[in-house]
């Protein structure tokens, strides 16, 4: 049974790291409203009720926080060694998180404006899109900077070398997404296709859930770790068309996803919702089992 002056030094400690990751969240905040000043958040929560861009900004938030926490968590090696290892690698989350971000407007999004879609045309479908490319980003920060990797130098190059990585596995299977949806993603969207959104945004999830796993743990060498993340990608790819079969044909037995996405008068976002849960279920399934 612990003494008193334990809980009391436990309950110090998660006050200050509360406290700095607190401070973090706000300093990601800031950032992305600096990064993107033509964005006025209250105007578009408060006056406009644009649902679009409450979906893209919630999902900032919680890839920020899933940023940020890939620092808080593992072995502990003394209050102010983790204060100051919060406080590095919580900036540098920030910094890659948004690096996604514009990523994503440029070559997830590329053939229409995020921007224009969000705040002009209160496009859902795009909102969501957009705040799951940040959640999945985030997941992929929680893999690339969480465990040891010797030294705060050296740990900062493993984690902005794997985010990387795990940038480039996200675009190559959103690539192979698109290839065995029988839609355009980009044409359904710009429509402002809510279901198509909702559906591409699981598999972004369940993608970067899976890389995440890939990367996750301690620094045990590059050819091991890419290997592990390498192996992720291929279980990633391999699962998206599976799951769309298993959406088919068990979660929505007797109907056509693709009918129930596109080819009706008003698109069944539920629909979607069940093609997003098999997508991000399954990557979840396989982090367990693996």
């Amino acid at each position: 049974m612990m003494s008193l002056s334990e809980i009391s030094f436990i309950i110090y400690d998660a006050v200050a790291y509360i406290a700095v990751a607190f401070a973090i969240f706000l300093v990601g905040k800031f950032v992305y409203q600096l990064l993107h000043p033509s964005f006025k958040v209250k105007e578009e929560l408060v006056k406009k009720d644009n649902l679009a861009f409450a979906i893209a900004h919630v999902g900032y938030y919680v890839g920020l926080l899933l940023s940020i926490g890939s620092a808080i968590v593992g072995p502990s090696n003394g209050l102010l060694t983790d204060l100051i290892d919060i406080a590095v690698y919580g900036l540098l989350a920030i910094v890659l998180l948004n690096i996604s971000i514009f990523m994503s407007d440029y070559f997830l999004l590329r053939r229409f404006s995020i921007r224009k879609e969000i705040i002009e045309d209160q496009n859902v479908g795009t909102g969501v899109v957009e705040g799951a490319v940040s959640v999945a980003s985030g997941l992929i920060i929680f893999g690339a900077v969480s465990g040891e990797s010797g030294g705060l130098l050296f740990g900062i190059l493993t984690a902005v070398v794997f985010w990387a990585f795990g940038q480039i596995a996200l675009l190559v299977t959103t690539r192979v997404y698109n290839w065995i949806t029988p839609y355009n993603l980009h044409e359904h969207i710009e429509k402002d296709n809510v279901a198509v959104g909702v559906g591409f945004a699981g598999a972004i999830i369940a993608i970067g859930n899976l890389i995440r796993f890939g990367l996750a743990g301690d620094f045990n060498g590059w050819i091991p770790t890419f290997s592990e993340a390498g192996f992720e990608l291929v279980v990633g790819i391999i699962l998206l068309p599976v799951m769309r079969l298993i959406t088919d044909k068990i979660l929505l037995p007797g109907e056509r996803l693709t009918d129930e996405i596109i080819n009706q008068e008003k698109p069944n976002v539920g629909a979607a919702l069940v093609e997003a849960f098999a997508y991000i279920g399954g990557s979840v399934l396989i982090t367990w089992c693996l």
